[in-house]
């Protein structure tokens, strides 16, 4: 009996496995497609931007016979695939690099980015949200709403440029563009790209601080359109949790209010929490294109923008491809932690 209730519970994990692993690659597939039709009708010639416009047309020719161009357009997707499952999402007409390459050199300034916003999110909007549920239709309550429609409303690199502005140009706070000061470049040898990191490493004190007064500005910027969504959501679920009988019962055997809102109702809320920051933390990768344009940093925002500007489809390609295989990733991931954390969902 034993050994039939686990040969059961085995076949359907298998089962499961199998289902999630032909969903991850048809969204896969599905993603590479839509990029590489994209690559495909923008108005942008692959081989003149490797050739220039005043190649003969015997070299243009020769050119497009090896990028596979004169082949046909399914044959062209099935190579294309090929390519990125090895790792291969061109060269680079820009740096004349590959594209992978390219991005394993300026992501980490993103990630380094994006999980700063991520913390100040999560620190600033989820008690917030809290505040707000308990509070509800209070002062306090009013503020933090209009605090998040505000974060929904105003345009990203508007903010950035205002912010700049104020805390840059006129009061002189916080340092400018950049990641660092120009004669703090090039000192830290990269180890994981990660300045602060790689500043411990070499023990170089000094940059790691100039540094974070670089990271202080665009990460605030971030990290509140972060909060703004988490203090939303943190709220929502909340005010539904607060309804519900367990939270009455625990009042009426006098638990503490402190306890009732921050161990039996957040604890409740953390589930499905998990994610809301998951998809926070994939919004701010998407979102900080506009953020590292504006305030020059040296991520993978910056390297997509620079590309489109030059017509560089490999590497504009490519930065989508890694852009959306994290946002797959992070679903997985949360969707993991959720059967983790809930039973229930198992």
């Amino acid at each position: 009996m034993l050994q039939m209730l686990t040969k059961r519970r085995l076949t359907k994990a298998l089962r499961q496995t199998l289902r999630l692993l032909i969903i991850v690659a048809t969204t896969f597939v599905g993603l590479l497609l839509i990029t590489f039709l994209i690559g495909r009708v923008v108005p942008i010639d692959p081989v003149l931007a490797v050739v220039g416009d005043k190649a003969p047309p015997e070299v243009y020719e020769k050119a497009r016979i090896a990028m596979g161009l004169h082949l046909p357009l399914w044959q062209q997707f099935v190579i294309y695939i090929g390519n990125v499952l090895q790792g291969d999402l061109g060269t680079s007409v820009l740096t004349a690099k590959p594209v992978t390459e390219d991005i394993l050199r300026v992501f980490p300034a993103t990630i380094e980015l994006a999980v700063t916003a991520t913390i100040i999110g999560v620190l600033a909007g989820i008690p917030l949200g809290v505040f707000s549920a308990v509070k509800r239709d209070s002062i306090l309550d009013h503020i933090t709403r209009v605090i998040g429609l505000l974060g929904y409303s105003l345009p990203i690199f508007w903010l950035g440029l205002m912010a700049l502005m104020v805390f840059y140009a006129q009061l002189d706070w916080l340092p400018g563009p950049g990641r660092l000061d120009v004669f703090y470049e090039d000192i830290v040898e990269p180890v994981t790209g990660i300045m602060i990191i790689d500043c411990i490493i070499a023990g170089e004190w000094d940059i790691m601080k100039n540094a974070i007064w670089h990271l202080i500005l665009p990460a605030s910027l971030l990290g509140y359109y972060s909060m703004a969504y988490l203090s939303r959501m943190t709220r929502s679920f909340m005010i539904e949790q607060l309804r519900q009988e367990y939270i009455l019962t625990a009042r009426v055997k006098g638990v503490a209010e402190w306890k009732v809102i921050w161990v039996h109702a957040v604890g409740n809320c953390a589930i499905p929490l998990i994610t809301v920051v998951a998809l926070s933390f994939g919004g701010l990768l998407e979102g900080s294109v506009l953020t590292e344009t504006v305030f020059a940093w040296p991520g993978l925002g910056l390297y997509l923008t620079t590309s489109l500007l030059n017509a560089d489809m490999n590497a504009v390609l490519g930065s989508t491809i890694v852009v959306g295989s994290i946002f797959l990733g992070v679903n997985l991931l949360s969707d993991f932690l959720y059967k983790v954390m809930d039973p229930r969902a198992r």
